[in-house]
């Protein structure tokens, strides 16, 4: 277990190493286990101590920008298979806690009925989560959306308007049922 434990922490800063080179702003030791991120490097901002579990996907798309698409704050964790995708801003806070699953972007595509699908332009709002909040397994966050500080949205919930902070949420969309504070 101890050898294991050795071999993952080595690994890690292994994968500091590599993306640092990459393009990728790390602001001290980041624990990363198996995570991805296909394009557009130094478009990503991640502070120190923060997490990133096996299966995370950190997608930057689009032109690329002085300021970084996605910022993670420190000490934030990032669970198992979750995926941001941005292409203007996608920003969590620090102190976060998000399960696994889950799918967190800061954009959609059009829906021209004259064009397929995948013709469509992509429509970007930043997608702001605040500090200290907690997200469920599962969730889907959608563009343009704004989570307060200290809010906690419900495992399997897709959230498509601002959550007000210290507010607990859940469902399909996502309404706030009560506040931390009561």
């Amino acid at each position: 277990m101890i050898l294991l434990r050795f071999f993952n922490g080595l690994n890690s800063r292994w994968r500091n190493f590599y993306y640092q080179l990459q393009g990728v702003k790390l602001h001290g030791y980041v624990w990363m286990q198996a995570i991805e991120i296909p394009r557009n490097y130094h478009d990503i901002e991640i502070e120190a101590s923060c997490a990133l579990d096996r299966g995370v996907v950190l997608l930057c798309s689009g032109e690329s920008s002085d300021i970084p698409k996605i910022r993670v704050g420190a000490n934030s964790y990032i669970n198992r298979n979750t995926f941001l995708d941005a292409t203007e801003s996608l920003i969590i806070g620090r102190e976060c806690g998000i399960g696994p699953g889950c799918y967190i972007t800061d954009h959609d595509h059009g829906t021209d009925i004259e064009k397929a699908p995948l013709g469509q332009s992509m429509i970007s709002q930043p997608t702001k989560i605040g500090d200290r909040v907690w997200i469920g397994a599962n969730v889907t966050v959608l563009k343009g959306v704004t989570i307060g500080d200290h809010a906690v949205i419900g495992a399997g919930s897709v959230v498509t308007k601002d959550i007000p902070e210290y507010a607990i949420a859940v469902g399909v969309p996502a309404k706030v049922i009560k506040f931390k504070k009561e």
